[in-house]
């Protein structure tokens, strides 16, 4: 008998900070893709929201982000393990990962 894994459908919400940063939205979403590559996962769809204000400032100088939603499909791990990947980059502000 062989083993199905199951494959299960997650939407990441992300708010990039690029102020200091001269990498593009799309040079981003290239290395977030690779990055849910390696996690064994998929991309189904991505779609960039533009820039935002923010409701609730904390930071004066950083009003607003640029906010991509990215639908994907992976193992049950596979939202910890890209948001482990990516508790490091400067680039991301934000990630909300949800069920779709």
């Amino acid at each position: 008998m062989t083993a199905t894994q199951t494959r299960n459908r997650y939407r990441a919400s992300i708010i990039l900070d690029l102020r200091d940063q001269a990498e593009a939205v799309e040079s981003v979403l290239a290395r977030l893709k690779e990055t849910l590559k390696s996690v064994d996962s998929s991309v189904v769809e991505e779609k960039s929201l533009g820039q935002k204000s923010f409701v609730r400032v904390t930071d004066r100088k950083n009003p607003n982000g640029i906010y991509v939603q990215i639908t994907f499909e992976g193992p049950p791990t596979a939202p910890v393990a890209f948001r482990e990947k990516l508790r490091l980059d400067r680039t991301i502000k934000r990630i909300l990962i949800q069920s779709a």
